[in-house]
């Protein structure tokens, strides 16, 4: 599983925080693709971490959701391809075995199942989950022939060729990724595919269209915790039933505090009368006073939203604090432990 990003577009949330310990929807993130993991079969997962490698150890051991975990850390970067190497010795089984590779930034509700199927049916050297999007210009996109065997990797476009792209989900059989280079950063996407398919190697495209999103951004780390808090996309970390909020039992939310459209409320959390919030993230510690309304936003550890102070699609890293009667829209930052002054207004 891929962890070792330092999700600088999800600044100033990732200022504290490597990009998958996160929380979306009460958990951090990759809780779910630990979970989801472990349904389809899976019983060790090697976490191959960087950015604050610590936290992921301190948080889930080397047992989490019936999974052994182990843990490969990067002192340098090395790319996709370089990660999945450099963790390779810590994998079990033998050189056909399958191995299972996760994006630690790809929420899915593709059937992994079907996808491990898939690949054993064919013999295939690696299989790729593909997914379709409606519009393929910002990704680079992966054609495959009549059956199903991908034929190139092509880099953005004005004008795909097809509209399936990589969805970050990879099975190799063990001998294809221990060939993968060692020592040096190598990306999978630009090399070892390419590579893969210049030999003739068999790769497969598993075509599924379900849920998927990928989380490089702050706004769509809110859509995901909101989509997995109100039950659009199962997983089995959630730690309540699908509704129109998660609040954790540690906060205080006033009687009259509306609560909707997913959002997701930490420990310590304290939300004053009158205050709306809809399909939002507050992270522990979060003080909201009473009459603000905060719409799609992530709000940072123990930050402070000021009495009538209206956010809407804003981001407030840790620690900071916006005041009183403050209006802020359209993607705005608000950077860690920075102050707002009362009555201030601010678009993107």
């Amino acid at each position: 599983m891929l962890v070792g990003g330092q999700g600088t577009r999800l600044r100033p949330l990732t200022e504290s925080t490597a990009k998958p310990m996160l929380p979306v929807a009460g958990v951090p993130f990759i809780a779910h693709q630990l979970a989801i993991a472990a349904a389809a079969g899976v019983d060790h997962v090697v976490l191959a971490t960087s950015y604050r490698a610590e936290t992921f150890t301190e948080h889930f051991g080397s047992h989490a959701y019936g999974l052994d975990l182990s843990y490969s850390v990067e002192e340098a970067p090395l790319g996709t391809g370089g990660a999945i190497r450099h963790a390779s010795s810590l994998l079990r089984g033998g050189p056909e075995d399958a191995v299972l590779i996760l994006n630690g930034d790809i929420l899915s509700g593709h059937d992994v199942r079907a996808q491990l199927a898939a690949h054993a049916a064919a013999g295939a050297d690696v299989t790729l989950h593909l997914t379709e999007v409606e519009d393929p210009r910002a990704f680079g996109c992966v054609p495959t022939d009549a059956a199903g065997r991908v034929t190139a990797f092509l880099e953005k476009t004005p004008e795909p060729v097809t509209n399936r792209i990589n969805a970050g989900c990879y099975v190799f059989r063990r001998r294809v990724l221990d060939a993968i280079p060692t020592g040096r950063p190598v990306s999978v996407e630009r090399e070892t595919f390419p590579g893969l398919l210049a030999e003739g190697a068999m790769v497969l495209g598993h075509v599924e269209q379900a849920y998927w999103l990928d989380l490089g951004t702050p706004a769509a780390l809110v859509a995901a915790s909101a989509d997995l808090v109100r039950g659009v996309i199962a997983s089995p970390a959630v730690p309540s039933a699908p509704g129109p909020a998660l609040v954790d039992p540690a906060a205080d939310v006033a009687a009259d505090v509306v609560l909707t459209g997913g959002t997701a409320v930490g420990a310590r959390c304290v939300i004053g009368s009158g205050a709306e919030v809809d399909g939002s993230l507050l992270r522990d510690g979060v003080t909201v006073g009473a009459g603000a309304r905060l719409t799609r936003c992530a709000v940072g550890l123990g930050a402070r939203i000021g009495e009538g102070t209206v956010l809407t699609d804003v981001v407030v890293g840790d620690g900071a604090s916006v005041g009183a009667g403050v209006e802020l829209r359209g993607g705005a930052r608000v950077w860690t432990a920075a102050r707002i002054s009362d009555g201030a207004v601010r678009y993107g």
